[in-house]
């Protein structure tokens, strides 16, 4: 008996293997036509929804019959209740739109052209919701950033550098600065740096009564300027632009706020040093009160300030202060509650980025969230009820979950339990939130939920993308971690082909960003570039990735032991992965290679270079070669500055390490690019020459540090795809 049953259990496995291996020949191979020509992978998703003020609706921009619409969407029933602004019937073929507070006008915007990363200028018209009649500004000049007032009358808006105002029953045109002019001073929209690194491009608010502008003032007069070539027909074009490299002078800032009613302009007060950031204001609910965040030139003292909108006077309530740096993007979370009487922030001053409850003046009532966790964002916070609403890494590092806990610091509770990331987009009113959740193997799942979390309709479920899914062989995504040789434990994750045959041996390609705080180890559905790594996968290459020390989600001290030394624990990190996936049975160790974007281009040909004894190949697309090139407010953060820590930008530069390069190196740039330039790659082809190293290289005319448009995400991805084939 027992010899039968061994021959129908091996009997049955022969038949499952079958089964399995025919299911596997069954399926597709993804090919890079897949991800880049034909949008195989391409995931819906519901963009452009915002909350209605009753509570019962919220509206969304759609597409339908080739022109833009935007509906009102029944919470309650998820039915389409009625057409809100129609671009056909407008005329207008607009590309976003916004709402006052009371929905009685909109404010839409057509061919919106983009300017750097987050600025950008177009037509903009106010609807009149009443009568559906449109009123074109400045008589279709583009123009940023235009903003409805809170009493529904007034449009501000930034044009040529200058703050200006439109009363719209008559039309006049109200001129708020002057002396606005391009590379020296700007008013009400904020310089280069600024935009890439604290995430502001507008740079003026209106007060909440509607009868005061406060705003920023820029004056990079002496600031250093950069010059691109941008090729064209028959001579080249120079495009200058103001750019502070690490160490170099930055703009002036000022805030100022004009008074409608006396035509008068107030600077505000923020201390008699000029070498120092102001990178947000906010208004608090007195509408004479302004606050504002400063932080000195190294960044490791953030102050928060109340103003007198009226006199300028100001007054610190908070300032946090740091050995290391202090991140704004870590303290960013301010609401000021509509008692007047107090705001909630977030701070991470315990080691972690959790909530705060101060008085008015600063003082602390009570820290709301505690653990060795981080608060991934504030959501929101319901006064009525004392609940706070977040999201966190409470559960692990790798996902992203929904709670709510009360003002107190009580009860707290998971809105959304499942495993994987949760985004949220919550109504004012607290009542719902749409949650967009996706995993490693599940494309986003979009719903509507009550603020108990329970679900009250799917509002996209990707099941057309699933379905496509199940006809390709795909591999997948496992997680992992691993220690380090002084025992940090690093987080990390492994595709392998859908193929996977332990006994052979196969190469591994690592993927890496790596800068602090950041984050590409994580349970969410990854895109184009993940389906890019499965293209690989099927050709017969493992993907790889580790996030190593210095990037986010595992709380201050892990994030900061990188400071003042970027790229050294960094690349000691990315060659201890290396050596880990080397030691695996089905790895040829002789067959490991590693690429990667920006930070990731800088670490990729460092890595090849100081760990060229574990390293075959590296991609290097637009990488910092010397943080000597890069600008100040990131830099600085991280390194201080040249001239107080110039082994910082020195020892761990890829340029300095040339001589130890073996393996095979792409290097790759766009000659157009803003943010890392192509000035980089330039000075460390120059260096690889003198050391004698042959290697690749590759340039895309006019592209900035993205690469795209036209046939270039294709062409790019291709080359890179060729390249590994031939050297991995």
């Amino acid at each position: 008996m027992i010899k039968s049953w061994k021959v129908l259990a091996l009997s049955l496995s022969l038949a499952l293997g079958m089964i399995v291996s025919l299911q596997a020949q069954a399926q597709k191979k993804v090919t890079i036509e897949d991800v880049f020509k034909k949008g195989t992978f391409a995931q819906k998703s519901v963009n452009g929804i915002n909350w209605m003020k009753d509570g019962q609706y919220y509206s969304s921009q759609i597409n339908r019959m080739g022109a833009p619409v935007v509906v009102k969407i029944n919470i309650s029933t998820g039915a389409e209740e009625a057409v809100l602004l129609d671009g056909r019937g407008l005329g207008v073929n607009f590309s976003s739109y916004s709402f006052n507070p009371d929905e009685t006008k909109a404010l839409i915007a057509s061919d919106v052209e983009s300017i750097y990363r987050r600025s950008s200028k177009g037509i903009f018209f106010v609807v009149d919701m009443a009568t559906g009649q449109k009123q074109q500004l400045m008589n279709g000049e583009k123009i940023s950033y235009a903003t409805l007032s809170p009493d529904n009358d007034k449009v501000a808006f930034v044009k040529e550098n200058n703050l200006y105002m439109v009363e719209l029953a008559n039309n006049k045109l109200t001129q708020i600065t002057t002396g606005g002019e391009w590379n020296k001073v700007i008013n009400g929209s904020a310089d280069w740096v600024y935009e890439e690194e604290f995430s502001m491009a507008q740079a003026f608010k209106w007060s909440p009564d509607g009868k005061k502008i406060a705003f920023i003032r820029f004056d990079e007069t002496a600031v250093p300027e950069f010059n691109m070539q941008m090729w064209g027909p028959l001579y080249p074009k120079d495009y200058k632009f103001k750019y502070p490299k690490a160490g170099e002078k930055n703009a002036l800032v000022s805030i100022h706020v004009y008074d409608l009613a006396t035509s008068k302009t107030q600077k505000i007060d923020a201390g008699t040093e000029t070498d120092i950031y102001l990178p947000r204001i906010y208004w608090t609910k007195d509408a004479n009160t302004l606050a504002f965040i400063r932080l000195n030139r190294l960044q490791n003292q953030m102050d928060l300030f109340h103003a007198n909108a009226s006199t300028g006077a100001s007054s610190l309530i908070i300032s946090d202060t740091s050995k290391t740096y202090v991140d704004l993007d870590n303290n960013d979370n301010l609401e000021y509650l509509a008692d007047g009487k107090s705001f909630i922030r977030t701070s991470e001053q315990d080691g972690f980025k959790h909530i705060y409850h101060h008085a008015i003046d600063g003082k602390l009532i009570r820290q709301i969230t505690t653990g060795a966790w981080e608060v991934s964002s504030l959501v929101g916070v319901d006064e009525k009820a004392k609940k706070v609403y977040f999201v966190s890494t409470e559960a692990s590092p790798l996902e992203r979950n929904f709670y709510v806990i009360n003002l107190d610091g009580k009860a707290k509770k998971a809105l959304t339990p499942a495993k994987g990331t949760h985004t949220i987009n919550m109504s004012p009113d607290h009542k719902f939130f749409i949650d967009y959740y996706s995993t490693a193997d599940t494309p986003v799942r979009v719903s509507l939920n009550a603020a108990s979390g329970a679900e009250l309709k799917v509002l996209e479920d990707n099941q057309t993308l699933k379905d496509r899914l199940a006809g390709f062989a795909l591999g997948k995504k496992e997680f992992f971690t691993f220690p380090t040789v002084d025992g940090t434990e690093l987080n990390g994750y492994i595709i392998k082909p859908a193929d996977f045959d332990p006994n052979k041996k196969y190469p591994v390609l690592m993927y890496v960003y790596g800068g602090p705080g950041s984050q590409n180890v994580m349970n969410s559905w990854g895109g184009t570039r993940d389906f890019w790594h499965q293209q690989l996968a099927a050709e017969g290459i493992i993907v790889a990735c580790v996030d190593n020390r210095g990037t986010g989600a595992r709380g201050r001290d892990f994030k900061h032991s990188t400071y003042a030394n970027l790229g050294k624990l960094e690349t000691i990190d990315q060659i201890e992965g290396a050596k880990y996936f080397a030691k695996m049975p089905f790895v040829d160790p002789a067959r490991i290679g590693i690429w990667g974007w920006s930070y990731g281009g800088y670490m990729s040909s460092l890595a090849l270079m100081i760990g060229n004894d574990v390293f075959k190949t590296a991609i290097a697309v637009a990488p910092v070669t010397t943080w000597r090139y890069y600008d100040t407010i990131y830099t600085e953060r991280f390194l201080q500055t040249p001239q107080l820590n110039p082994s910082g930008y020195d020892d761990n530069s890829p340029i300095t390490h040339v001589n130890k390069l073996k393996g095979n190196l792409l290097l790759i740039h766009g000659t157009g690019d803003d943010n890392v330039h192509f000035q980089n790659s330039v000075d460390l082809v120059n260096a690889l020459i003198s050391a004698d190293k042959q290697f690749e290289s590759f340039y895309y005319p006019n592209k900035n540090h993205g690469i795209s448009g036209g046939n270039t995400t294709w062409h790019l991805y291709k080359q890179m795809t060729d390249f590994l084939k031939r050297k991995l």
